[in-house]
């Protein structure tokens, strides 16, 4: 085998490991939107339960004032969501309004009887809880892609890929400081 040849070899090896790693890269990104794009959709997703839930505390707004307040909160803070950029502290945002007014809607059926027998309210209720179930289910997996982007532009030989050719920046995951402040252990610390 002649020289040329070989060198030949080592350079379409070399191009094709080059290449890799910048579709690597692109499919990370992809994957990081695509997963942004799920949250979205499943936060926008409590959307068609509050005109139901509104309508039932418009009706019991003798009782319970306050909590049609937390809703439009959550309402809005939903709708601010942008499914083409990435920003969790909006999602922060909406999770605490999300949790806002679902106490205040509990404490308003725990104190006004009439209110917590609605079955529709109940129904309504269950409801949201299994779309928060579902929003931290697609949050699990916005952070994975986000992990594994993360790592596939920090670590060679990919670092020296995205600096070169795609410049891509690390990107946030989603956390709960609330949920993570009321646990002890911190990776890293003694």
């Amino acid at each position: 085998m002649s020289d040329t040849t070989i060198f030949l070899i080592v350079a379409a090896v070399g191009v094709a490991v080059l290449v890799w790693f910048y579709n690597r890269i692109v499919s990370g990104k992809n994957a990081i939107q695509r997963a942004w794009a799920d949250v979205i959709v499943q936060e926008r997703q409590k959307l068609k339960v509050i005109p139901e839930l509104e309508k039932i505390v418009q009706d019991h707004k003798a009782y319970e004032s306050g909590v049609l307040e937390k809703l439009t909160e959550m309402r809005v803070a939903v709708t601010q969501l942008a499914s083409d950029q990435i920003d969790t502290q909006a999602l922060k945002e909406a999770e605490a309004k999300t949790k806002s007014a679902m106490s205040g809607i509990r404490v308003a059926m725990e104190a006004y009887p009439d209110l917590k027998t609605a079955g529709l309210m109940n129904n309504l209720m269950r409801e949201i809880a299994d779309q928060q179930d579902n929003i931290a289910a697609a949050i699990r997996i916005f952070n994975q892609n986000v992990e594994a982007f993360n790592n596939a532009i920090e670590t060679f030989p990919g670092s020296a890929v995205n600096s070169l050719l795609n410049k891509e920046k690390r990107q946030r995951s989603f956390d709960d400081e609330e949920a993570a402040s009321e646990i002890a252990f911190r990776p890293g610390a003694e």
